[in-house]
C-alpha cells in the first residue's frame, strides 16, 4: 500500500511531502513534515489552523479536517488520524485494507503532555517509526523534575533573566504548561514569534497562564522572570539587550554534556517531545508489528535492535527532516 517515500500509490497520496503535491496527508505542523503549496491536505483540525498561522490561510488549495479515530475511506483505503502526542493537532496515520494495517508514526511521545492530546497505541503489520532519539544512552527524564531546576533557579533571587530557548511551536507551550503545573503563577515573557502559537493554543482550551510580549520590557522589570524564546534568538543579536541573563535550553538533545558545552547552556532542561530509545522499543512490541520502517534519526541502532528481537526492520532515510528537538 505505500513505498518507501510514503506515497500511497492507490489514493495517490503522500505523507508529509517535502515538496508540493496533489494529495498531502500532514501528521503534524513543524515545517519540516508540514511544507506550503500542496492542493489538497487531510490533517486534524488543529495541525490545519496551525498551518494557515505561519504560511498563510491559501497555503493549500484545499483543506480536509479528519477528528481523531475517524476513518476515512477512500477507493478501499481506510485512513484514521490517531493521537501521537507530540504537539498540538499531532496525528499518526493508520492506513489499512483488508489485509494490511500500516501504521505511519510521524513525530511523537508517549509521556504525559497537558499541551496536546496523549499518544494513543494501535496494533498493526508494518509500522513505521520515527527514531529521533534512537540510542540506548536517551532515556528522558520526568519533565516535572526538569523544570523545577528552572523554578529552582529563579527562587534563589540572584537578580539575573533566565532566557530559555524552546522550538516556537509545541516546545514553548509546553514549558509554559509545566510551569503551570508546578505552581509557577507568574507573568511569563515570550519572543514574538511565538505569540500567534500561544493565542491558539489558549483558543483551543489548553491552560498557559500569563504570558506577555518581551519587547516594550525594561531590563529592571524582568529580573527573576523568564522569557521564552527560538533557541535561534538566545545565541544571537536579539538577546544581547539582556546584560545579567542566565541562559537556558530545552531540548532532548540536553543530555549530551558536549552539546551543553558547546552552546554556553547554564541551565539545561532535558524536555524533549520525542520519544526516547525506551519509548521507541517498547511502541515498536506493543503495536505487535512483524515490521518495522525506520524513518529518520538513529536508523541503524533500531533496526539493528529489531532484528535482534526478530522483527523485520529497514531504514528509509528520508530527506529533508530535521534534527527535532
Amino acid at each position: 500500500m505505500i513505498n518507501h517515500n510514503l506515497y500511497i500509490e492507490q489514493i495517490d497520496t503522500y505523507i508529509d511531502p517535502y515538496k508540493p503535491v496533489k494529495n498531502a496527508i500532514i501528521t503534524h505542523s513543524h515545517f519540516d513534515h508540514a511544507k506550503p503549496g500542496h492542493e489538497n491536505v487531510l490533517a486534524t483540525k488543529e495541525t490545519i489552523e496551525i498551518m494557515k498561522i505561519r504560511y498563510g490561510k491559501n497555503c493549500a488549495k484545499n483543506f480536509q479536517a479528519l477528528r481523531y479515530n475517524d476513518e476515512l475511506i477512500i477507493n478501499n483505503i481506510g485512513i484514521k488520524l490517531i493521537p501521537a502526542g507530540h504537539i498540538l493537532g499531532s496525528s499518526q496515520v493508520l492506513i489499512s485494507n483488508k489485509k494490511n494495517r500500516i501504521l505511519i508514526t510521524g513525530d511523537f511521545k508517549t509521556t504525559n503532555d497537558k499541551s496536546c492530546i496523549c499518544f494513543e497505541e494501535s496494533k498493526c503489520d508494518l509500522l513505521i517509526t520515527e527514531a529521533t532519539f534512537g540510542l540506548p544512552i536517551f532515556k528522558h527524564p520526568n519533565p516535572i523534575k526538569e523544570i523545577k531546576k528552572l523554578t529552582n533557579e529563579i527562587e534563589r533571587k540572584e537578580n539575573r533573566t533566565f532566557l530559555v530557548g524552546a522550538y516556537s511551536l509545541g516546545k514553548s507551550q509546553r514549558l509554559l504548561s509545566l510551569l503551570r503545573e508546578v505552581g509557577y503563577d507568574e507573568t511569563v515573557y515570550i519572543h514574538g514569534a511565538l505569540k500567534n502559537i500561544c493565542d491558539f493554543y489558549v483558543k483551543s482550551g489548553i491552560f498557559l497562564g500569563n504570558y506577555d510580549h518581551v519587547k516594550n520590557k525594561n531590563e529592571k522589570d524582568l529580573i527573576n522572570k523568564i522569557i521564552i524564546a527560538p533557541p535561534s534568538s538566545i545565541r544571537g543579536n536579539w538577546a544581547n539587550r539582556f546584560i545579567n541573563k542566565k541562559i537556558c535550553l530545552a531540548s532532548g538533545w540536553m543530555t549530551i554534556k558536549q552539546r551543553i558545552k558547546q552552546s554556553n547552556i547554564e541551565i539545561p532542561l532535558v524536555i524533549s517531545d520525542h520519544s526516547d530509545w525506551y519509548e521507541l522499543t517498547n511502541n515498536i512490541l506493543n503495536s505487535q508489528a512483524k515490521n518495522v520502517w525506520v524513518t529518520h534519526g538513529r536508523e541503524d541502532a533500531l533496526t539493528y535492535w529489531c532484528k535482534e528481537n526478530s522483527i523485520g526492520s529497514k531504514p528509509l532515510r528520508l530527506v529533508n527532516r530535521e534534527e527535532g528537538n
